[in-house]
């Protein structure tokens, strides 16, 4: 499955959806964080227009996302 080329905020608005907050802003990064059950996720995104795929790939693997998991929540 190809990588979409996203901007911040698209990526801040389907994190959201699976329970992530803003935690802070600082300079052009913004922290946002997530308390489950067994694991707790910070998540670090550049506030960027377009968000290079490589950078994306990253910021999934700090949420815990799969490719898959990260699209369900762009398209709703």
């Amino acid at each position: 499955m190809k990588l979409p080329i996203l901007s911040a905020k698209e990526i801040i608005k389907a994190l959201k959806k699976d329970g992530f907050g803003v935690l802070r802003q600082k300079g052009s990064h913004i922290s946002l964080y997530k308390n489950s059950d067994d694991k707790s996720y910070l998540v670090v995104i550049p506030d960027k227009k377009k968000v290079k795929k490589g950078t994306l790939l990253s910021i999934l693997k700090q949420a815990g996302m799969s490719r898959e998991e990260f699209f369900e929540l762009v398209k709703k």
